[in-house]
């Protein structure tokens, strides 16, 4: 009977996939440089392994998210420089999040010349719960005017000084929305660009220490 794939179960397979593949021998993965391929061969590979034991709705870059059904997108990257790129929706999550969560798997490769096979070591692996998945400098920052007992000036103003992509009405909504609302501290860093640069240092580092930021 195959099981429905929850987040606890995912959770669970992200940690076990991690621990055998961090010994796997892999000789597609010889002399392979681009992190791009080993975050395709990395994600294939553990989707196989999930489509064998549950039933669940697999997506697709074109189409969003990698778990749809649970709100979840997988993250491949080198402990090297932990980082990479999503869809661009709109300067708002950056205050209050991507809008789903995150599985993170962060890797160092080494190649091993005698069998001419490439090992990813899994160092770290990671679930950001969608509440965390906002920017650290502008949500502490936010906050931080809200506490000062900041006005729609001070919020816009912090906008203009961080550089947020938005026109002027969207500002004010969303200088309107902050004061109202205030943001959850984020764990990324969002870099601006046509897509989303998202960075995980500080992600592996309180990973375990806060709340919504896990090892798996």
């Amino acid at each position: 009977m195959v099981k429905k794939l929850t987040i606890s179960a995912l959770k669970s397979e992200a940690h076990e996939f991690a621990e055998r593949e961090s010994q796997h021998q892999e000789p597609s993965l010889f002399g392979v440089t681009d992190g791009k391929a080993v975050g395709t061969y990395l994600e294939h590979k553990f989707q196989e392994h999930l489509h064998s034991k549950y039933d669940y709705v697999e997506g697709s870059s074109a189409k969003g998210i990698d778990f749809p059904e649970l709100e979840v997108d997988i993250k491949v990257t080198s402990i090297r420089q932990p980082q990479s790129s999503c869809p661009f929706k709109s300067a708002r999550q950056k205050v209050y999040g991507l809008g789903y969560n995150l599985l993170v798997f962060v890797y160092e490769k080494t190649d091993d010349e005698s069998t001419r096979s490439g090992r990813l070591d899994i160092q770290h692996t990671v679930f950001v719960d969608h509440s965390r998945t906002a920017d650290f400098q502008t949500t502490t920052g936010l906050i931080n005017i809200i506490e000062n007992d900041g006005n729609t000036d001070d919020v816009l103003a912090f906008f203009s000084e961080r550089m947020l992509p938005l026109d002027n009405i969207q500002a004010q909504a969303l200088a309107a929305e902050v004061l109202a609302n205030p943001p959850e501290p984020g764990y990324l860093t969002i870099s601006n660009a046509l897509q989303w640069r998202l960075q995980y240092s500080r992600v592996i580092q309180q990973a375990g220490s806060v709340e919504g930021v896990e090892r798996v």
